[in-house]
């Protein structure tokens, strides 16, 4: 089971990263289009690092208990 949380941790890494620069990047640029989605990204982004965090949490736990 940790093998497989082992590999999501980097795609939740990569999710929470390309979120986080496409909502930089379009209030950077500013527009219709940050106007529309600013905050819809903003939650998108928190969503993702929370399940980051959940995964890398549950990872260290398994880690714990002898599972990795």
């Amino acid at each position: 089971m940790s093998g497989i949380i082992f590999f999501l941790i980097p795609l939740a890494l990569i999710s929470t990263a390309l979120v986080l620069g496409v909502g930089i990047y379009s209030l950077a640029k500013g527009g219709a289009f940050a106007k529309e989605n600013s905050n819809k990204l903003m939650r998108m982004r928190v969503v993702a690092q929370g399940i980051t965090i959940a995964l890398m949490m549950l990872f260290l736990w398994l880690a714990g208990k002898g599972g990795a």
